[in-house]
């Protein structure tokens, strides 16, 4: 029945690639220009608050919105504003870009110290005010989901390390080398939100950060380590809520109205982070890896810069890349070029070659089923796959196409190479259609 999880999770066994798992991280030099586009997070996009010929520097806020749902965007590097461009994103939404010529020295922002904490009140404002959003992927801004309406009835925090998708390993860095911020801010916001307890959840493939976790807090009150099975997608907010606690989210809620919340790793530790230092989010670890990628990394670099920075760092192309993704291979983001910016929630970028990069056509579905098997809501792909082509929103809606995440474990099991994710992608937007 959709919605509800079996008791053993559905999901798929991939490959891990976990190439560049005892890479530490490296800093990158910075680059001669950065471009940071006004909408990097979930919700409206920023207002730039710099003109053409300014001089920014590093911390310096550049972007913030009045709306609800927005996060303030702020330079990644010293330098002067070289143009105020036109930017579409990787989901053809429209905004500005400021470009920024980079002078190298990075002088930071003079105005930057850390903040005062006290309250809840004091922490949502300290995490808006850094310009914190999800850093797993989602990009939800982070303020909102750490004041949910019904806080009183939140008890629990799921600390998402499980990073289940191939190649990426930045998590399990930074579990290894920020372990103590990372309980820092585990402790903080556990404190602040009035929390009975943190699980820490890890899948079985880093058994390294399992144990570091594991006994940096053992003498921590209410604070556990849970080992989840290396089974894609575990890492996916509604199935980690469902292994850590049998909580099921309903279609349509969110974790905090079963009484959880979900921060990625990287998002607490920067909390941690801002809480000491003052700067806020202006640079990224991600995990550069790929057939196309001569020496992949695990790099932190400045918000802004291009990928192709980024990579030349990494030692450029060693072959022809024939397909950049933004993220992990199961649910990242194909990018047209290399020209593209590092965003607040990107931990990845992945260069294939031609042979790893081969489209196979599209066959008749053979009904073998392997999609329904392998969906960890129980929906049936297959089926609406066939609701979409043939228009029919009732099916779709019956079918509960908007429960599905995603994920891609649909379309990598089934041996017809259906694109079942972009048929529920489309149906969901004939939905929105239907209701508007």
């Amino acid at each position: 029945m959709p919605s509800e999880f079996s008791k053993a999770l559905n999901g798929v066994k991939v490959k891990h690639c976990k190439n560049t798992s005892a890479s530490e991280s490296v800093r990158m030099p910075v680059p001669d220009r950065v471009v940071i586009p006004m909408i990097q997070h979930m919700g409206a996009p920023c207002t730039p608050l710099v003109k053409v010929k300014d001089t920014v520097t590093v911390g310096q806020r550049i972007g913030d919105s009045d709306a609800f749902m927005s996060s303030p965007i702020f330079s990644s590097v010293s330098g002067t504003v070289a143009e105020i461009s036109d930017f579409v994103t990787s989901s053809g939404a429209k905004c500005k870009a400021v470009v920024i010529a980079a002078d190298k020295e990075q002088t930071v922002c003079p105005d930057l110290q850390p903040p005062v904490v006290n309250s809840h009140a004091d922490l949502i404002k300290a995490v808006r005010d850094c310009g914190l959003v999800g850093l797993g992927g989602a990009g939800f801004p982070t303020h909102i989901k750490l004041n949910p309406k019904n806080l009183s009835e939140v008890k629990t925090l799921v600390v998402n390390g499980a990073e289940c998708e191939p190649y990426l390993t930045c998590d399990l860095r930074l579990m290894l080398e920020q372990t103590d911020k990372l309980v820092k801010g585990i402790e903080i916001v556990k404190k602040y939100l009035e929390l009975d307890e943190a699980i820490i959840a890890i899948e079985d493939n880093k058994p390294e950060a399992i144990a570091k976790l594991t006994e940096a807090t053992a003498s921590m009150d209410g604070v556990s380590v849970k080992t989840l099975r290396s089974k894609y997608p575990q890492g996916a907010e509604k199935v980690i809520i469902f292994e850590c606690t049998g909580k099921v989210v309903p279609e349509g809620k969110l974790p905090a109205d079963v009484g959880v919340i979900v921060d990625n790793v990287a998002t607490l530790t920067k909390i941690a982070d801002y809480l000491e230092t003052g700067m806020p989010l202006v640079e990224k670890l991600i995990t550069v890896d790929g057939s196309a990628i001569a020496e992949p990394k695990n790099v932190i670099a400045p918000l802004g810069a291009s990928y192709k920075d980024i990579i030349a760092f990494c030692g450029g192309y060693k072959t022809e890349p024939r397909k950049i993704i933004m993220g992990g291979p199961m649910m990242g983001i194909v990018v047209t070029s290399d020209d593209a910016p590092l965003l607040k929630n990107n931990n990845g970028i992945l260069a294939f070659d031609e042979k790893d990069s081969v489209q196979e056509p599209e066959t008749a579905c053979i009904r073998c089923g392997r999609c329904m098997r392998a969906c960890p809501f129980n929906l049936a792909p297959a089926q609406l796959d066939k609701a979409y082509r043939s228009g029919n929103v009732d099916k779709l809606r019956a079918l509960k196409v908007n429960l599905c995440m995603e994920c891609g474990c649909c379309a990598y099991v089934c041996p017809a190479k259906r694109d079942l994710v972009m048929s529920n992608r489309l149906g969901k937007q004939l939905l929105r259609e239907q209701s508007n």
